[in-house]
């Protein structure tokens, strides 16, 4: 029963990082109607900026934030520049654009710091918490409490701040938004820098877990897409709800299952893709679109 506890708590630490990774996925696509699959690269490039920050010796409560808010500014100049041209193009040109960003941040980053694997910072103490007879890792409660709580807020935002309705309704409805005097463009590149905001808050988080090196969210990357698969890729509750539900399932498996182990929980994360947009297309929190012909 310890065992199962600890796993569960585990679970639900990687499942924050694979549904803040998922929820920025789920803000691009209800942007653009795309996935931006450099979202992880763009993730990793910041964080190897926080790591960079921490080296010159500045202190970590003051390298986090302004790692946050050089991935917001950055990614609102990156749509500015090089997305917004192509922003009414066919949605194959925006992955293609994507593609060739998640080349360029991988190499750059490889080109700057090396292909050399580094350790991270971790925030939270080394010390485990007891409650009873059980340990829990403060690594993997202090992610769940960072990520629950940045999703608490991102969820106020749309909901409660003008801003944040005024991208909703650019999203949902742009050429009657563009009516009504929303700025849609500029929804559109605030979109790309909250995404990029919790993307990086994501990477902030897994790095002491995984390591730092140019390639670790590329499978972050796609648990995240599995997660948003199976929440929902149009619903941020479904991208939360569903980062928690795989983190937790393959966390399980892992540990009790012999056969899948550890090394095929990928494998799983592609099977579930493959299942949801067979039987459930919209997810377990999409709305199924109806077509008249």
């Amino acid at each position: 029963m310890h065992d199962l506890a600890q796993q569960i708590v585990s679970g639900l630490a990687t499942g924050s990082i694979f549904a803040s990774m998922a929820l920025a996925l789920v803000l691009i696509h209800r942007s653009m109607g795309v996935i931006n699959f450099a979202q992880g690269e763009m993730a990793m490039f910041t964080t190897y900026l926080a790591w960079q920050f921490s080296q010159q010796g500045m202190p970590l409560w003051l390298a986090f934030p302004l790692t946050i808010a050089i991935a917001f500014a950055g990614a609102v100049a990156l749509e500015r520049i090089v997305v917004r041209p192509v922003e009414r193009a066919a949605p194959l040109t925006i992955v293609i654009l994507t593609l060739g960003l998640l080349i360029a941040f991988n190499g750059l980053a490889g080109w700057i710091w090396g292909y050399v694997i580094k350790a991270f910072p971790s925030p939270f103490p080394t010390t485990p918490l007891h409650f009873g007879s059980v340990a829990f890792s403060s690594q993997d409660l202090g992610i769940i409490a960072v990520s629950l709580a940045s999703l608490g807020a991102i969820s106020v935002f749309f909901k409660k701040t003008k801003v944040g309705l005024a991208m909703r309704a650019a999203a949902l409805y742009p050429e009657s938004s563009r009516t009504l005097g929303v700025r849609v463009g500029w929804m559109l590149a605030l979109g790309w820098g909250m995404a990029a905001a919790v993307g990086a808050l994501s990477g902030l988080m897994i790095a002491p877990v995984v390591l730092l090196d140019p390639n670790m969210m590329q499978g972050i990357l796609v648990y995240a897409f599995a997660a948003a698969v199976l929440g929902g890729i149009e619903s941020p509750l479904g991208a939360v709800v569903g980062g928690l539900m795989l983190g937790v399932g393959l966390n399980l498996i892992g540990a009790y299952v012999p056969f899948i182990g550890t090394d095929l929980q990928l494998t799983m994360a592609f099977a579930i893709i493959v299942v949801i947009l067979l039987f459930r297309p919209a997810g377990l929190f999409g709305r199924r679109r109806l077509l008249r012909v």
